[in-house]
């Protein structure tokens, strides 16, 4: 009978340890059905003013119909659509900007923070992948990372702060 259970997990173990990593965050749905999450309504046809105006089909390129979130948003909020697609910094911003990098700039510093991250992940996420469901592995990777708000919260009121969005402890 102990050997049984002993086979049992052994068999679980090697075939947790046999499945595919996707990467940190499995967030895929578990059904069949359509992933409602990915259903966009696209924009409303309409005429140009000008064929001649339209530009050359270009595969891959954006559309006229595509839609924009970001964009939108920032011209709801009264911003320019211009500004999300922008690579320059704008004359309003270039104070904090040059405020920001006055002990130095890292010009890759996305590149050297994935590098990073890969190398931490894989040191704390080492046994993390042995698994015999398919699970959210950020959370186990980065516990050691989470904020617990309300003893932050404690801390901050111990220490005379305000906290008037918080509720009253």
């Amino acid at each position: 009978m102990r050997m049984t259970r002993v086979m049992i997990i052994g068999l679980g173990l090697l075939l947790a340890a046999c499945s595919k990593d996707d990467g940190v965050r499995h967030l895929s749905s578990a059904g069949d059905g359509p992933d409602e999450f990915r259903i966009l309504p696209s924009k409303s046809l309409e005429a140009p003013s000008s064929y001649d105006a339209l530009p050359a089909p270009t595969p891959g390129a954006a559309n006229r119909t595509d839609l924009d979130p970001k964009g939108d948003a920032v011209v709801a909020l009264g911003g320019s659509r211009n500004a999300v697609n922008s690579t320059t910094i704008p004359s309003g911003d270039s104070g904090l900007v040059n405020y920001s990098g006055r002990k130095g700039r890292t010009q890759d510093i996305r590149t050297t923070l994935a590098v990073e991250d890969e190398a931490y992940r894989k040191k704390r996420g080492r046994f993390t992948n042995i698994r015999i469901v398919r699970t959210d592995q950020y959370n186990e990777v980065y516990k050691r990372e989470h904020l617990n708000q309300y003893e932050e919260q404690e801390r901050w009121r111990r220490g005379g702060a305000a906290t008037p969005a918080a509720p009253p402890g």
